[in-house]
């Protein structure tokens, strides 16, 4: 509510061409208060607003914005003002703009950047994507080991405000080998001859810079820390990874997780500024594959066609069955993904899984069995022998909906593809036709068809 009023205000300033106080008004506002109001204006709005902006706060209010606006800005500027821009950002915040921008025009804007901007950008934009290297900052707090508290503090004051965070200082040897950290509150209470090498703390938790995002985030997750220092194969710190950055990385994985559990080959747009045709093709893979394999579903009815004709009634609950099925495996499958992705399930444990999800779907097929025979009996008023049919139908397809739904997202993972390749669309598919094949077995048994 109060940033609906604040857009209100801003944009009564720029009607009213108050453009003192509005830069009053801005300088009073939080950074991301400002981009998320920003973002909610015409495109000469923004341009106009962000040229008010004091330059600092300009570049803080950059850093919020979604990409898509950052991009239109950045083209509205000149290549020194643009330059400028790239300038005032974090080293991790520019590699993310520059990634989504056209090779000519990264070059320009590199090619107007300062030195140490240049050289800390290409350092980032060399690492493989999704890598620790690639999301870290080189804006950080480094102390020599045998360094006085004094002069750390000074060291402090001169680059502490070019730094992502000063809560924690990592302290190095002569070969910039990482050794130990001291937090900031020890550097302000400690006397100031004091040696750092004495005071910092060495059993150091570094991330190497070829980890995976999300074995960054696992990390963030087990040790609750802030920020993580990241050191190359040879110990040397080359840049820290902040909280801030984890959970962007959280959203961004979690997201490629659902779309691939929908069958969708996942995107790095937002719904709203993806084209019909960019979604067309992230869809219609899957689609394609799933309706191939879903013609072995139709074949199985097709060579059943004339037990069928003899039992018309088994034809009315064939999608029940079906249904019931994918939504078995549906939930084994969305759980074990889960725990694999949360480091909760390893594949030496995929024995002590199986047999779980065997008594879970045991006492699920029973339950979902009873209440439907009592259905079939009272209400659809079928013979005894098709409720059998039916009901021991139901309990073979739970069980083995939920032990496909188990398996193959560690199976997936142990051969190293993405275990949520393997959730409920390809799933389904699978245990329908099971369904089936055990539905017309045990027709053919009790029913003598």
């Amino acid at each position: 509510m109060e940033n609906r009023n604040g857009l209100e205000e801003l944009r009564e300033l720029l009607d009213t061409k108050q453009y003192t106080k509005l830069r009053q008004f801005l300088a009073e506002q939080n950074d991301a208060d400002i981009a998320a109001m920003v973002e909610e204006l015409e495109d000469a709005e923004i341009f106009k607003v962000y040229r008010i902006l004091p330059k600092d706060l300009a570049a803080d209010v950059f850093s919020y914005l979604d990409v898509e606006y950052q991009q239109m800005i950045i083209n509205s500027l000149s290549e020194k003002e643009a330059a400028n821009v790239i300038d005032n950002l974090m080293a991790d915040d520019a590699v993310d703009l520059l990634e989504e921008m056209p090779a000519n025009v990264v070059d320009k804007l590199l090619a107007n950047a300062k030195p140490d901007t240049r050289q800390a950008i290409n350092h980032l934009l060399r690492y493989p994507e999704d890598s620790a290297g690639s999301i870290m900052t080189v804006e950080y707090v480094a102390l020599k080991e045998n360094m006085t508290v004094n002069q750390a503090i000074e060291h402090l004051r001169k680059v502490g405000l070019d730094s992502e965070t000063v809560n924690i200082c990592y302290v190095l040897d002569a070969q910039r080998k990482l050794v130990g950290t001291v937090a900031l509150r020890y550097l302000l209470l400690s006397e100031g001859e004091e040696i750092i090498g004495e005071l910092m703390h060495e059993n150091v938790i570094a991330i190497n810079t070829l980890m995976d995002q999300e074995q960054v985030a696992a990390q963030f997750k087990k040790y609750d820390f802030t920020a993580m220092p990241v050191v190359d194969n040879e110990d040397r710190l080359v840049g820290i990874i902040t909280v801030d950055d984890i959970v962007d990385i959280m959203e961004e994985e979690t997201t490629e997780d659902m779309e691939k559990m929908a069958a969708i080959v996942p995107s790095d747009k937002p719904y709203m500024r993806t084209s019909v045709w960019e979604t067309f093709k992230k869809r219609i893979p899957w689609l394609l594959l799933l309706m191939v394999s879903a013609t072995f579903t139709g074949a199985i009815i097709s060579s059943f066609e004339e037990a069928l004709s003899v039992y018309a009634a088994l034809i009315a609950f064939i999608p029940m069955l079906m249904d019931t099925g994918g939504n078995a495996g549906g939930q084994a499958s969305v759980t074990v993904i889960r725990g694999l992705s949360l480091g909760e399930i390893e594949y030496r444990d995929v024995p002590k899984v199986v047999w779980k999800e065997i008594r879970v779907a045991l006492l699920c097929g029973v339950t979902l069995a009873v209440a439907n025979f009592a259905k079939l009996m009272l209400f659809d008023r079928v013979g005894m022998y098709v409720a059998f049919t039916v009901c021991l139908t139901l309990i073979a397809a739970v069980l083995m909906a939920m032990l496909v739904g188990c398996i193959l997202p560690v199976g997936a993972k142990r051969l190293g593809f993405d275990p949520a390749v393997m959730a409920s669309p390809f799933i389904t598919t699978i245990v329908d036709a099971l369904s089936l094949l055990v539905y017309f077995r045990v027709a053919s048994m009790i029913l003598g068809i």
